[in-house]
């Protein structure tokens, strides 16, 4: 059975552009949950980039950075989510821009 290959080219556009779209949506959503999924979507993006650049090289360094890149994404989401709580029983709202006006 012939295996499908896709181009690195290819797999490098799809990743920096949704590494551009986790970024757009850094910079421009002010609630906490979105900037937690654009950062998924940005460490998402980085290891596809290094799971395709693993392939195309024969080189198991890219899965190695995969898993890598897996726990550190897992230890975000469990340290995010705790923020996000926090906030929300704090600021009673999920607005960066209500926390960013600390109350001292």
């Amino acid at each position: 059975m012939q295996e499908l290959a896709v181009p690195l080219n290819h797999v490098l556009l799809v990743s920096s552009l949704l590494f551009c779209i986790g970024m757009l949506g850094l910079m421009i959503r002010r609630n906490i949950i979105f900037i937690l999924m654009s950062l998924e979507v940005m460490l998402n993006a980085s290891a596809l980039a290094f799971i395709a650049a693993g392939a195309h090289w024969g080189q198991p360094d890219g899965q190695i950075m995969f898993m890598l890149i897996l726990s550190v994404a897992a230890a975000e989401v469990a340290v995010g989510l705790g923020l996000v709580l926090q906030v929300q029983r704090r600021f009673k709202s999920l607005d960066m821009d209500d926390a960013n006006r600390m109350r001292g």
